[in-house]
C-alpha cells in the first residue's frame, strides 16, 4: 500500500486541509496552559534527565494521535524489530542495517545470516583502541621520529559530517589528543588552507571511504600524499602517515551493513576517538546504546526518536510548499548559511503592536532537536514574515531588541530554584528544567 493510499494518511490529509488555518502557535499556547506538559517528555538516565519539548510545533493532540496511528499502520514497530534482529532492511542492496551493533555495549548476540556479528565489531574496536593509544601516547612516530600532533580526516558525506559534528561538539573533552581537521570539498582551496597550517612530519591522514570509489575523496587523498612526499621524499614513509578506513581496507575494516551517512559509530569514528580518547569514544557508544534501548522498548507515544520522526513526516508531507533547497557555495563562503540565517532571524523575528493591533510574525513551526533546526527556523520566519512583499521592514532592529527584552525578563528568574510561571507553558517548562538540573 502506498503512503497516500493509507487510510490514516488520508485522514491526516483531510484534517490538514480543513484545519490548517487554525494552527497558530500563539493561539495554541494561549488556549492550553498545559500544552508543555502534554507535548514534552523526560527521559531518566544514569547521568541525569533528557528533556524533549516538542510543544512549539504546529500540532495538537488530534494531530499527534493521527501521526502515531500512521506510524503504526506503516509498520514502524515491525521494521524496528527487524532491524535489531539483523533482517535485511536495506532491500536495494540486500543488506542488514546494524548501526545498533556498532554501539551494542551489552554485547548481546546480533545475528546476520545466522552469524553473530559482535565478535567482528569488537575486533575492530580493539584495533581502534590500540591505535588510538599509540598515537595519543606518542608511541606512534612519523617518518622523522616525531610524534603525531595533527590528524586530517579526508572523506565526504557520512565519512565527514558525523565525525566533524561530534569532534566539534566534544572539543572540551579533547585534552591530550591531537588536533583534528576535516577536508571534504573537492575545491582545492579547502585542502590547501588546511595543509598550510600543518607540518608533514607530525601529521596523520585518515582516508575514509567505504569503497574507495568516491572521486572527491580519492582526489583529496592524492593531493595530501603529493604534499606529504614533498617533505618526506620517500614513498615508504607514507605508511606511517596514512590510514585507510574502508570495506576493503586491511588497516581498519568497515562492515558492509554500515550505511555511510550514519557510520560515525564504526571505524569512521577513528578521528573522534583520536581527538577525545578511546575511553571517551566508548562513552559516546554507551550513550547511543542507551538511546537504542529506549527506541526499542518505549511505546510510540513516549518514544523520542519516533516522536521526532513523525513530526518530520508532518512537515515534509503536509507543509510541502514551505520546504526549500540549500544554495551551493564554495569553501570560502562556508559561513554564508549561518550568516544568512542570523540576518534573517534577527531582521524578521518580530512580534509587535502596530496601530493598536498585534501583528504576530512568529508563526512558523520549530522542530526542536531535529537536524537543521536553526536553518528551518530562519526559513519559516522568512516564509511568514520577510521582505518587501509583506510590507515588513527587514532592516530594522526589532528582532534584536525583542531578544534583549526577553533576556532581561528571564535573567532574574534564573537566580534561584523557585518555579517560573510567567511565560507560555513551553518556556516555563524549559526554564524550570534548567533550574532543576543546572542550578
Amino acid at each position: 500500500m502506498t503512503l497516500t493510499s493509507d487510510p490514516n494518511y488520508k485522514k491526516l490529509d483531510q484534517w490538514f486541509k480543513a484545519n490548517r488555518g487554525s494552527l497558530n502557535m500563539r493561539d495554541l499556547f494561549e488556549s492550553d496552559p498545559g500544552r508543555f506538559n502534554a507535548f514534552s517528555t523526560t527521559l531518566e538516565t544514569d547521568d541525569g534527565e533528557i528533556l524533549l519539548d516538542y510543544s512549539k510545533n504546529l500540532i495538537n493532540q488530534e494531530v499527534m494521535s493521527m501521526l502515531l496511528a500512521l506510524a503504526k499502520s506503516r509498520g514502524v514497530e515491525e521494521a524496528r524489530d527487524e532491524m535489531f534482529s539483523g533482517e535485511k532492511l536495506n532491500f536495494t542492496e540486500g543488506r542488514a542495517v546494524l548501526h545498533v551493533a556498532l554501539r551494542n555495549r551489552s554485547n548481546a548476540p546480533i545475528q546476520v545470516d545466522g552469524e553473530d556479528v559482535m565478535p567482528e565489531v569488537n575486533r575492530v574496536l580493539d584495533k581502534m583502541k590500540a591505535f588510538c593509544h599509540r598515537v595519543r601516547s606518542g608511541e606512534w612516530k612519523g617518518f622523522s621520529g616525531k610524534s603525531i600532533t595533527d590528524v586530517v580526516n579526508i572523506g565526504i558525506g557520512g565519512s565527514d559530517l558525523g565525525p566533524l559534528m561530534v569532534t566539534e561538539a566534544l572539543k572540551p573533552y579533547s585534552a591530550g589528543g591531537p588536533n583534528v581537521w576535516f577536508v571534504s570539498n573537492i575545491d582545492g582551496t579547502h585542502m590547501a588552507k588546511t595543509l598550510a597550517k600543518l607540518n608533514a612530519e607530525t601529521t596523520l591522514f585518515i582516508i575514509a571511504s567505504k569503497t574507495f570509489t568516491t572521486q572527491e575523496t580519492i582526489t583529496n587523498a592524492e593531493s595530501a600524499r603529493d604534499w606529504f612526499l614533498q617533505t618526506a621524499n620517500d614513498k615508504s614513509a607514507v605508511a606511517k602517515h596514512f590510514v585507510a578506513l574502508s570495506t576493503n581496507a586491511v588497516s581498519l575494516h568497515l562492515n558492509c551493513w554500515v550505511g555511510g551517512r550514519y557510520s560515525l559509530w564504526s571505524a569512521i569514528g577513528l578521528s573522534i576517538a583520536l581527538h577525545i580518547g578511546f575511553e571517551g569514544f566508548e562513552q559516546l557508544l554507551s550513550g547511543a546504546h542507551w538511546m537504542d534501548n529506549h527506541f526499542r522498548s518505549a511505546p510510540l507515544e513516549q518514544n523520542v526518536p519516533v516522536l521526532l520522526a513523525v513530526l518530520g513526516v508532518w512537515y515534509i508531507n503536509f507543509f510541502q510548499a514551505e520546504t526549500h533547497a540549500m544554495l551551493p557555495y564554495d569553501q570560502y563562503m562556508h559561513r554564508f548559511a549561518a550568516y544568512f540565517q542570523q540576518g534573517d532571524m534577527e531582521s524578521n523575528g518580530k512580534s509587535i503592536t502596530k496601530d493598536g493591533v498585534r501583528v504576530d510574525y512568529h508563526t512558523g513551526p520549530i522542530v526542536w532537536g531535529e537536524p537543521g533546526t536553526n536553518g528551518q527556523h530562519a526559513f519559516y520566519q522568512l516564509i511568514h514574515q520577510g521582505g518587501i512583499v509583506w510590507n515588513i521592514n527587514s532592516y530594522d532592529q526589532w528582532g534584536v531588541e525583542l531578544g534583549k527584552q526577553l533576556a532581561k525578563r528571564i535573567e532574574p528568574e534564573l537566580t534561584d530554584r523557585s518555579e517560573v510561571s510567567s511565560h507560555d507553558s513551553s518556556t516555563n517548562g524549559l526554564i524550570n528544567f534548567l533550574k532543576k538540573n543546572f542550578t
